[in-house]
């Protein structure tokens, strides 16, 4: 299968050299890496540029936005930057990060899952990060859920669900928008990728109230919202972000923000969500 990796970077020059050698050593070679450099002030373009003379399938697109680091715009748009370099000969599109170490056989196992199942549409494995010189599974990781920092989707799925939303919660409603349209989603657990930055870590603090907003924007609905909030408060250690995330749901709602998904789309996820609330408790 040909894969198609983006990876959009932003001060990434402790990491990147790391992801491109573990792309480079892989059993099953991608057919493009584009790295896009996102407003790097350090030394990530060189980097790049280095990999770029040796391997003719990786290439550089350097792009300026706003110096805040926040999830979910910014790097989505860094993202569709570098697709409009690519053609339409791929089998699999793929997000990734720029501080990622794959173990030399993961993109030959994943096109072995999509070549397996037709109706898989989303495929990943699970990032561990390093604590106490021990590789252990990050803790925000849910075995039916693929993060964010590495994302690969069969062409077909892709396109299906409109591609990557520009916001916030893009890494969860594309998943929902998936399940919405009939694909399967897959996380193999034999497939340990390393995490060299934790997620979040150099996020600006205006980040923390776009979770909540995140949430109105995806039709959750105020219930589904304290629950999910109180969940991820809780994983990340910090019951303070529970009222950030609430007010940034308020604020949403108070200003009309404007919905990722449809009123049909939105209450199919909603019927998705209280389902696996239910079957957690029962």
């Amino acid at each position: 299968m040909n894969f198609y990796i983006i990876i959009p970077a932003h001060n990434e020059e402790d990491y990147i050299g790391k992801t491109l050698q573990s792309l480079v050593e892989q059993t099953l070679l991608p057919k493009q890496v584009v790295v896009v450099n996102d407003n790097s002030t350090d030394k990530t373009q060189s980097i790049v540029e280095k990999y770029a003379l040796n391997y003719e399938w990786i290439s550089l697109v350097n792009t300026q936005s706003s110096e805040a680091h926040l999830p979910g715009s910014k790097i989505i748009n860094a993202f569709y930057k570098g697709l409009k370099t690519l053609d339409n000969a791929y089998d699999v599109i793929c997000k990734f990060d720029a501080d990622l170490i794959f173990p030399k056989h993961y993109l030959e196992v994943i096109s072995s899952h999509f070549k397996t199942n037709e109706k898989l549409g989303m495929a990943s494995g699970f990032c561990y990060i390093e604590k106490d010189g021990t590789w252990v599974l990050e803790n925000l990781t849910n075995k039916d859920h693929i993060r964010g920092a590495l994302k690969a989707y069969r062409k077909e799925c892709f396109k299906q669900i409109g591609q990557l939303k520009s916001s916030m919660g893009w890494d969860t409603v594309d998943e929902l928008l998936a399940k919405y349209h009939d694909w399967e989603i897959l996380t193999d657990e034999t497939l340990h990728v390393k995490h060299l930055k934790p997620t979040g870590q150099s996020y600006n603090k205006a980040s923390k109230y776009l979770q909540g907003e995140a949430m109105y924007k995806m039709r959750y609905g105020f219930w589904i919202t304290l629950i999910s909030a109180l969940k991820l408060a809780y994983k990340k250690g910090s019951l303070s972000l529970f009222r950030d995330y609430m007010n940034g749901f308020f604020k949403a709602k108070s200003n009309k923000v404007e919905f990722l998904v449809s009123k049909e789309e939105g209450k199919f996820i909603r019927s998705l969500r209280w389902k696996g609330i239910l079957e957690k408790f029962i």
